[in-house]
Order: structure tokens, then C-alpha cells, then sequence
């Protein structure tokens, strides 16, 4: 029998602050019998590059990263690593 992989984003969450994680379901199958499963968990940002990511995952940042959640996003950032900067010094 022949080998073949499926994957499909098979989870979604968004987070308070915009960030989207999702998950990737890569099923191996030897003929009708599947021989291995894993899973890879990603996460990207706000005004994070969409380039290479999968198309509902893109659709879904067009609608939840407005203009406001990336402005917010970055200010939260930087007040972390301005507060951090201030814990190291």
C-alpha cells in the first residue's frame, strides 16, 4: 500500500490580545490504516506577516486584527520589555 499524509488545521483559538494559535492534525496512513499521528501547535501575533500561513488562519487575522488589536498588541509588548528593562537594571 502506498503511504500518504493529511493535515489539517483542526483547531483555532484566539486570544484576548489578538494573538491566534492553531494546531495542525498530520495523519499518516499505510492504505486504510493509519500508522502515525502528530500535531504542531502555532502561533502568530498581531501584524505578524501572513505569508506563509494557511488561508483560514489569514482570514481569520483579517477580521480580528484591526487597526486597534495590532496598536494594542504592540503597546503591551513594549510596556513588558520597558518593565523588564527596568527589573534587569
Amino acid at each position: 500500500m502506498a503511504l500518504t499524509q493529511t493535515s489539517i488545521i483542526d483547531e483555532i483559538t484566539i486570544n484576548l490580545n489578538g494573538v491566534i494559535l492553531y494546531r495542525t492534525n498530520n495523519v499518516v496512513m499505510d492504505g486504510d490504516k493509519q500508522i502515525a499521528q502528530g500535531y504542531v501547535r502555532n502561533s502568530i501575533v498581531p501584524g505578524s506577516d501572513l505569508t506563509e500561513q494557511p488561508a483560514n488562519v489569514v482570514a481569520i487575522a483579517n477580521v480580528v486584527w484591526t487597526s486597534e488589536v495590532i496598536t494594542n498588541y504592540q503597546a503591551e509588548i513594549a510596556a513588558q520589555t520597558a518593565k523588564q528593562t527596568t527589573m534587569v537594571a
